[in-house]
């Protein structure tokens, strides 16, 4: 099921994985071998799924290659366990058809609370199988967890296929038929406002070295000098290699190479012994005017939880050194920008629908800068950025995102990438920014709705299971 994710985008192999293994579970009922069904069948999705996980490891290999596969065990053994569950609780209180109800229902809770139990990790959810599809018009109405639900409602019924055909195929191809009928978003209309997104492509083993990092600083400021000049300029996460609280030459240099043009970039910066990995919005003149921090770390990646205690053993975050490594901004806000009032995502933070629509005011563009050189080359880079495409057609908004290695480009409201640089490439790339579309019913109501549905089904299932004999 994994090679659905990007930047395979096999769809076929969804009603096989998804029919398949909810046949397994209703072929044998007892709740131990359910759970340990949903939980290898979890286990076996995320290994693949996240193998990009291993590439932060390999920057540094001779410290921390050797803790690799612990990693990728440990986090699809972890994430496993919320499946294990939920095929466990269909097993016990449901048979058959009310088996498959709970089924549905308790998988879509159990993608629920993986995103947004001890912080959420929703990376690999089943809306992410369909950016490449009509399927995705439909989350600016359910979200991603409703485009989940949908995706278990139309696959999971397969397992009836040999004993009860119509009822098997018929929710697969109601939903089909459906969204086969939606028409294709317009075009997107245009502002007059041109936004030039830089990509410097800084390997990660080379981004902090003193021997390379200002290389690329340099190569960035080039790029700034081109003409003709744009209404505004942004540089990806933590593009320059230095304390913003030591930093004033060097926006100074930076903003010199582009007269009169506003810059936001990504810079670490210090306040009472505090570490904050930042977005600063700098006035031509080279001068900060407001500054966002990042409010959605990554565990393990920029913090460490007991980190103080866990940096005398030698163990920090893989971007920070700073004992706990960064410290959470306060939250969403917006900047007042040239372009408009822009809610700023650093890396992570585009993983998290709820992230974005906790901005205090509607924003009219997102603008995400990320250092995704982390990732690696193969499926990281390009998950992460299906996701940034589902936060912007959930919203209705225009998507500005700046990478260090790629894809740095311009999505549009309805979450289609437009230009856009390619993995691994150096250059800059001049858009016009799209206007935004009225607020979506997703972006009034968030999860909620679907969440209820969701308990609703495990009511129904309950109600109807519950009769059952206990099984073990």
């Amino acid at each position: 099921m994994a090679l659905a994710l990007a930047p395979g985008h096999i769809l076929w192999v969804l009603p096989v994985s998804l029919g398949g293994i909810s046949a397994l579970l209703l072929r044998d009922g007892s709740v131990r071998r359910a759970a340990l069904l949903g939980w290898g069948f979890g286990f076996g999705y995320f290994a693949l799924g996240l193998s990009w996980i291993l590439e932060p490891f390999q920057v540094d290999a001779e410290r921390h290659a050797w803790m690799a596969p612990f990693a990728v065990v440990f986090l699809a053994g972890g994430l496993a366990l919320f499946w294990g569950a939920a095929f466990a609780g269909a097993a016990r209180w449901g048979r058959g058809a009310a088996g498959l109800l709970l089924l549905i229902a308790l998988w879509s809770l159990a993608e629920f609370a993986r995103a947004y139990v001890l912080t959420g990790f929703p990376w690999a959810a089943f809306g992410q199988f369909w950016v490449e599809t009509p399927a995705m018009q439909l989350l600016p109405w359910v979200g991603p967890q409703g485009l989940a639900l949908l995706t278990l409602v139309a696959f999971l019924p397969l397992a009836m296929l040999r004993t009860n055909p119509v009822w098997a195929l018929l929710p697969g191809v109601m939903l089909a038929a459906g969204v086969a009928l939606l028409p294709p978003p317009p075009e997107a209309d245009r502002t007059d406002r041109k936004v030039r997104l830089v990509q410097p492509n800084a390997p990660q083993h080379q981004k902090w070295d003193p021997e390379f990092r200002w290389n690329f600083v340099r190569r960035a400021m080039t790029f700034n000098a081109e003409d003709p000049r744009p209404d505004m300029i942004i540089w990806p996460e933590t593009s320059v290699p230095q304390l913003l609280n030591h930093a004033e030459d060097t926006l100074a240099a930076i903003t010199e190479m582009a007269p009169g043009v506003p810059l936001l970039l990504g810079i670490q910066r210090e306040e009472d012994g505090a570490y904050f990995n930042s977005a600063v919005f700098v006035g031509p003149e080279g001068r900060v005017r407001q500054i966002y921090d990042k409010a959605h770390l990554v565990p393990f990646g920029e913090y460490v939880p007991f980190g103080n205690l866990m940096a005398r053993f030698g163990i920090h975050g893989f971007a920070s050194q700073a004992g706990a490594g960064y410290a959470a901004g306060p939250g969403a806000q917006l900047l007042d920008l040239p372009i408009g009032r822009a809610l700023p995502l650093i890396c992570y933070e585009a993983v998290f629908p709820q992230d974005v629509r906790a901005a205090p005011e509607r924003p009219d563009v997102l603008v995400q800068i990320t250092n995704d050189a982390w990732f690696g080359t193969r499926s990281g880079p390009y998950q992460h950025l299906v996701q940034a495409r589902m936060r912007a057609a959930e919203q209705g908004l225009p998507m500005l995102r700046a990478a260090n290695t790629g894809i740095s480009g311009v999505i549009d409201p309805y979450g289609r990438l437009g230009q856009a640089l390619p993995l691994g490439e150096a250059g800059y790339v001049d858009v016009l920014l799209p206007a935004p579309l009225p607020a979506t019913l997703y972006s009034r109501t968030g999860d909620g709705p679907v969440l209820f549905l969701a308990l609703l089904l495990a009511g129904l299932g309950l109600r109807r299971g519950v009769k059952s004999p206990a099984r073990s």
